[in-house]
């Protein structure tokens, strides 16, 4: 997915001169081919954050397309107040990238991880966030992050999961991609790496439809209300936390206009208590597939849904 980004950044800035990348000092190797290929329009901001997001409104103000790069612990965390007044108030076309969110960064501790940037950023007036499962994602989400509209929030979690897709899906602003078919009373809506988890998992649940939400904000209320009103039960999984993300907009389109009910599946409202891999910081927050499994199980039996089929099958075998 790094790479697809790469590559895409790198044909756009090709296209268009008018669009600039800016770093806080990360990404050296990803963006070798950029410092190659477009020299002039690659700036390093240094480790001065904020006032690199008050130098690409600058610059956007002036005409050009900037894009602004860093660890999604620092972009948009550490500069929240500077893209609320600098950027979102004057509506202004910057693309913030805030890479390694979640828990990737999992052995550099909560200071580098970001399980609240798409919560800080949803209330911000004018944001609009994307969060693509894999780099065929990547390709279409970037696509959309260029037009010319406003403010932008690329979320980049674990990039090395595999594809989800076969070819960039067709999506625009707030569309889900259904990358499983299903007419069960069971329907999962995923975003980011947890889309891979979703398809893991749902395959205890064979007639369950699956859902990628590349588009955070907007979201479609119509698709999400549809989706709800299809099934008994909605599993929502994002590597963020359970208050503000995906499950909350979710939820909040459900309960206005297709109650129905509604599993949250994210990090709890606690940091991280240890440092680790990426796969033990997911089994820490219970977000790994047995994890998944087991939460989703207990949630259904409340639904009253079917469990899932090997359960079926030693019952019977029992």
């Amino acid at each position: 997915m790094r790479d697809a980004f790469s590559h895409n950044l790198v044909q756009a800035a090709v296209a268009d001169p008018r669009l600039l990348l800016l770093t806080g000092d990360h990404g050296y190797a990803l963006f070798d081919e950029f410092r190659r290929v477009c020299p002039g329009q690659y700036i390093n901001g240094g480790v001065a954050e904020q006032n690199m997001v008050g130098v690409a409104a600058g610059l956007a103000k002036g005409g050009f397309r900037p894009v602004v790069y860093g660890l999604s612990a620092f972009v948009p965390i550490r500069v929240l107040e500077q893209i609320k007044l600098d950027v979102c108030y004057e509506q202004l076309p910057v693309v913030f990238v805030g890479d390694g969110a979640g828990v990737v960064y999992g052995q550099l501790g909560s200071s580098h991880q970001s399980t609240e940037d798409i919560a800080a950023l949803r209330a911000l007036p004018n944001m609009a966030i994307l969060s693509p499962a894999d780099a065929y994602e990547m390709t279409t989400c970037l696509k959309l992050a260029f037009e010319p509209t406003g403010p932008v929030y690329l979320r980049m979690g674990k990039a090395d999961l595999g594809t989800i897709h076969t070819a960039p899906p067709l999506f625009d602003w707030g569309g889900l991609c259904q990358v499983r078919a299903g007419a069960g009373p069971v329907a999962w809506i995923a975003t980011g790496s947890m889309v891979t988890t979703a398809l893991t998992v749902a395959g205890d649940w064979p007639d369950s439809a699956v859902w990628s939400a590349p588009c955070i904000k907007p979201l479609d209320a119509k698709q999400v209300a549809a989706i709800c009103r299809q099934h008994t039960a909605v599993i929502v999984l994002e590597e963020h936390s359970v208050y503000g993300g995906l499950g909350s907009a979710v939820a909040e389109i459900a309960a206005a206009t297709a109650p129905t009910w509604i599993c949250r599946i994210g990090i709890a409202d606690r940091f991280s208590e240890r440092c680790g891999s990426y796969a033990y910081l997911t089994r820490e927050h219970g977000i790994d597939a047995p994890s998944v499994r087991m939460q989703v199980e207990r949630f259904l039996e409340r639904a009253g849904c079917a469990p899932p089929v090997q359960q079926v099958g030693s019952r019977q075998a029992a």
